[in-house]
């Protein structure tokens, strides 16, 4: 692995702890204006100093991140569909490694749906993109996207899309919490962190599924809905960033979102 690609990597995965918040802000490229997300410099500006890396679409980069935030982008390089179509995995690569690099990439992830009727195509897309990230110093995630078939996420169907991913050769991989999920790690030779998924029920839900995901030994998450859409969002990112770099319970995490989401509401 040469410098710059190890250099970009450790940007975004914390050295001293091997850790990541990934704030994902992405959403748009296929669901649009989504709720809380419709101006997304006035979603994201006020948790950018909590998260590690911001995941955005390169429109979103240029409109909306100020260039002068010391964020890690995590680039997103793949789309084609909307929330129109039943079938989201006909997707494919929506902007070059030469634009990645001149934004400043940190890295560049990109959806595979394994068990599609485009399970080729998108894996042939990733195989594309980490030869290019490779010959120029640029990590890729891979995404084990499911579209909008939920029932996918089992542990059998996730070790198996993720060590695909990771034989390809991607350097990061991001999917989904499940149970059994300590095989998914097990069997996938290159880090993982777990998405968010759909906004759960409670604030303790989500803290629950980050710290399960990382006792199991997922190095981070990337995390959208389940704080941007949260009515106290920037504790909502204390809490799991208690959890990821300081090793903090649910209860912990929970007590940190309730002192700082009272710290937030005017005397």
């Amino acid at each position: 692995m040469d410098w710059g690609l190890k250099n970009r990597l450790a940007r975004m995965i914390k050295p001293s702890d091997g850790r990541s918040v990934m704030l994902a802000c992405d959403h748009g490229y296929f669901m649009g204006p989504t709720r809380k997300l419709e101006v997304p410099r006035r979603t994201f500006e006020p948790l950018v100093p909590y998260a590690d890396v911001l995941s955005v679409t390169r429109g979103v980069l240029r409109t909306s991140v100020d260039p002068s935030w010391d964020i890690p982008i995590l680039l997103r390089v793949s789309g084609g569909t909307s929330v129109l179509q039943n079938d989201l995995s006909d997707e494919g690569l929506t902007v070059g490694m030469k634009d990645a690099l001149r934004l400043n990439a940190s890295a560049v992830s990109i959806s595979i749906f394994v068990g599609t009727a485009h399970e080729r195509q998108t894996l042939l897309n990733l195989a594309k993109l980490v030869d290019e990230g490779e010959d120029r110093g640029m990590p890729v995630m891979a995404i084990t996207a499911v579209g909008k078939e939920l029932e996918k996420r089992d542990a059998r169907y996730l070790a198996l899309a993720c060590r695909i991913a990771a034989e390809i050769g991607a350097h990061v991989v991001k999917t989904y919490y499940c149970e059994g999920f300590s095989k998914v790690v097990e069997g996938c030779p290159v880090p993982l962190v777990v998405a968010g998924g759909p906004k759960l029920n409670t604030e303790a839900d989500a803290f629950q599924l980050a710290y399960d995901a990382l006792q199991a030994g997922a190095i981070g998450v990337d995390m959208g809905r389940n704080i941007w859409q949260n009515d106290h969002s920037v504790a909502m990112i204390k809490g799991i960033r208690a959890i990821v770099h300081e090793g903090a319970t649910v209860k912990e995490a929970s007590d940190v979102f309730d002192q700082s989401k009272g710290a937030s509401i005017p005397a």
